[in-house]
């Protein structure tokens, strides 16, 4: 799966399943290439391990939900874009975003530039939509956008074309910013979420790259998904060995892929047209026949699945949730 169920055996990072990062998409705004649109997809409405359906709360009140952005190649954020939800007693959560810049931007985003204020957060078909200046903001259920034969897979890669994700929904959060407000050269961008704990701020998840979080690191799952894309060279050989051993590769060829695939940062120039895994990522992508070909060394070409057909041609571009 892309970066859903990302934690031990499927399961949810630190047992959350609103922690769970699901999926990053950037691309340029459709009919406005001056601005970008950046989604961050986390809780996946329905469960794998173990099965069935997961809390009706979108997001986690007080946790850190961020897209961070490396503007000089650096592998360290230079902008984050921070969400922290709030719950009200009649079920209702709202959202506040924040900018942070600078050397800040490379930690939790508690602290920053509010942006949005007490943004509604969609619970049902209806999408509330915030805008401010030329921020727009949207945070709740949606349909999820991520296609993919994920029984077909956890059956030896017999691919069917049964689409798992097909009536599932997810949380998300959109945004669409000026491109200057990213910088207008080439990016770096992945996201995290972040619980409080007893200790101070704790990452449960972080991604930028689709799949190989969930399918490369094996046993080093946790200590990579706790950690952060300038140290990233230190799982080159974990996720080498995954290469050699489901693709058979050589050692040299292994290693050499491995270090294209670290660090995991999403790469986007928003002057470009948007085509993952050259630039940015649409929702239309079809990452998993890209991830899988290069996983098994071409053995393996496709799942049989396409996009959906409930996305929209307007903000916030993900369909309404399923019922």
């Amino acid at each position: 799966m892309s970066h859903h169920a990302s934690g031990p055996d499927f399961g949810f990072p630190h047992g959350d399943a609103r922690l769970d990062m699901t999926d990053l998409y950037a691309f340029p705004k459709p009919g406005d290439p001056g601005k970008s649109i950046l989604i961050l997809n986390v809780h996946m409405s329905f469960g794998v391990n173990p099965p069935g359906p997961t809390t009706t709360e979108p997001f986690a009140p007080g946790a850190l939900y961020e897209i961070k952005i490396d503007t000089d190649g650096d592998a360290i954020a230079d902008i984050s874009y921070s969400l922290q939800f709030r719950s009200s007693g009649d079920g209702k959560q709202s959202a506040t975003l924040r900018r942070i810049q600078g050397t800040a931007a490379a930690g939790p985003g508690d602290q920053g530039e509010v942006i949005v204020e007490e943004a509604p957060v969609s619970l049902g078909q209806e999408a509330l939509v915030t805008n401010a200046g030329e921020c727009r903001l949207f945070a709740g259920w949606r349909s999820d956008p991520f296609f993919f034969d994920a029984n077909g897979n956890f059956n030896k890669m017999q691919f069917t074309g049964d689409d798992f994700f097909a009536d599932k929904n997810v949380c998300s959060i959109v945004l669409e910013l000026p491109n200057a407000a990213l910088g207008t050269r080439k990016l770096g961008l992945w996201a995290r979420t972040l619980d409080k704990t007893g200790e101070g701020w704790s990452q449960a998840d972080r991604g930028g790259r689709p799949l190989q979080a969930v399918f490369l690191p094996g046993e080093e799952r946790v200590a990579y998904l706790n950690g952060e894309p300038a140290d990233d060279d230190r799982f080159i050989g974990v996720f080498a060995h995954q290469l050699e051993h489901t693709g058979g590769y050589t050692p040299e060829d292994s290693r050499s892929l491995a270090r294209k695939l670290l660090p995991d940062i999403l790469s986007y120039d928003p002057r470009r047209p948007a085509s993952f895994p050259h630039n940015g990522r649409t929702l239309t992508d079809d990452v998993v026949d890209v991830f899988f070909s290069m996983l098994t060394n071409g053995k393996v070409t496709g799942d049989k699945v396409g996009p959906h057909g409930d996305l929209l041609d307007e903000f916030p571009y993900l369909g309404p949730p399923h019922d």
